[in-house]
């Protein structure tokens, strides 16, 4: 047990209220902005508030819809704190962060966090980066044109050429990438909204599929979604009068390799270890703050962009040791029955790519007691973000 009180005196001084989400398609029909009013108010009223109850909302900084575009949408005229905060996958645990901060302040007294994309139908976020102009030349530090003309035009590369070298340094086998696919489908068919509820996947479906960027198969790659998923903060005082179990924010943490490179991603093959995340410091931090260690927690949703993405941050935040990670899945450790069940929901590769946020709802269904595939007795949920290009966390508490 790792215990320090003073290390983060907002421990589970807040807690989640409220949850929303819209359905997760291939194509939803609709704008960016009504997907995200939907979640939001599906999460207010899940939490018994209304509109203007909220006086913060914070946002992911890829997101194309505005704070207060949302605000207005929702009605929400007491609107007196916003923010956003990134990037991409790293958001959604750093929001929670942003949230808690605001409300312990006094800045806010309910703070709703939001993400909303039409990640299939509009902006894919597989397609990569298609050329170089003034914007992306060096543009928020981006360093493309170093990568560009190269070849190196997309995530599924990048965490590509990451997989070639777990592999080649620790003898990590397809089949190890294979068995977090397959936790993540049996999450799915046991969880109707999940895109992929009711498509099996056996080991020799996955092995089978198509390659996409060696060594990444089909299955090795998360979903393209359309979607959106909210959530409402505010203090652990104020939630035990709401009608919902509230959830507690144990602590919140992120964190950079030690050799952090400029740039959103391609810069990662400069690193010494391209292996080495963010999450390992994240972690570090966590479990400081938390008073509690990895092998306390009794669930976890791993940002699964790609299923080597699971593998590092596993051994990232201390689940198993450097280079252990393949065989730890491979035991069934990760599956409904083992000793640390992830993406209870389907995670991004079977249930939907909101871009980390569904996993924050998630972690709040199964601490109430209300997922498809519940976890029983589950008191501690972890929530990790994007492994890419820093790390981010949350672990999340139920009440008594």
């Amino acid at each position: 047990m790792i215990d320090d009180e003073a290390a983060f005196a907002a421990r589970d001084k807040c807690a989640v209220v409220g949850i929303g989400q819209t359905e997760f398609s291939r194509d939803s029909g609709r704008s960016v902005l009504t997907l995200a009013t939907e979640a939001s108010l599906k999460a207010l009223a899940d939490a018994g508030l209304e509109p203007g109850d909220i006086e913060g909302i914070v946002a992911c900084e890829q997101d194309t819809v505005a704070p207060f575009t949302l605000a207005a949408a929702l009605g929400a005229t007491n609107l007196s704190y916003w923010a956003q905060t990134g990037p991409g996958g790293v958001a959604p645990c750093m929001m929670i962060g942003l949230a808690v901060g605001a409300v312990l302040s006094g800045q806010a007294k309910a703070v709703l966090a939001f993400r909303s994309l039409n990640g299939r139908s509009e902006a894919r976020l597989g397609k990569g980066v298609r050329g170089m102009d003034a914007e992306t030349v060096g543009g928020l530090g981006s360093y493309n044109e170093f990568f560009l003309p190269y070849g190196l035009m997309t995530a599924g590369q990048t965490f590509a050429l990451m997989t070639q070298r777990h592999m080649l340094e620790y003898g990590t086998r397809p089949e190890h990438l294979g068995a977090v696919a397959l936790a993540c489908r049996e999450a799915a068919n046991a969880t109707p909204h999940a895109q992929m509820h009711g498509r099996t996947l056996t080991m020799e479906d996955y092995l089978a599929s198509r390659m996409v960027s060696t060594p990444l198969r089909l299955f090795d790659f998360c979903l393209e979604s359309d979607g959106a998923c909210a959530v409402v903060i505010t203090s652990a005082e104020r939630a035990r009068d709401l009608p919902r179990h509230p959830v507690l924010i144990r602590a919140v943490a992120g964190g950079a390799p030690p050799d952090l490179r400029p740039g959103m991603m391609f810069p990662v093959v400069s690193r010494d270890d391209m292996t080495d995340l963010g999450g390992r410091l994240a972690g570090e931090k966590l479990w400081k703050r938390a008073g509690i260690g990895p092998s306390e927690v009794d669930v976890a949703q791993i940002y699964d962009c790609f299923t080597i993405s699971v593998l590092l941050q596993l051994e990232a935040f201390g689940f198993c040791g450097k280079g252990e990670s393949g065989p730890f899945v491979a035991s069934g450790a990760i599956r409904r029955d083992g000793s640390l069940p992830i993406n209870t929901g389907g995670g991004h590769m079977s249930e939907g790519y909101v871009h980390g946020m569904n996993h924050i709802v998630q972690a709040v269904r199964q601490l109430r007691g209300e997922a498809d595939m519940q976890i029983a007795g589950a008191e501690l949920c972890l929530c990790t973000g994007g492994p890419l290009p820093i790390g981010s966390s949350v672990l999340f508490r139920r009440a008594a």
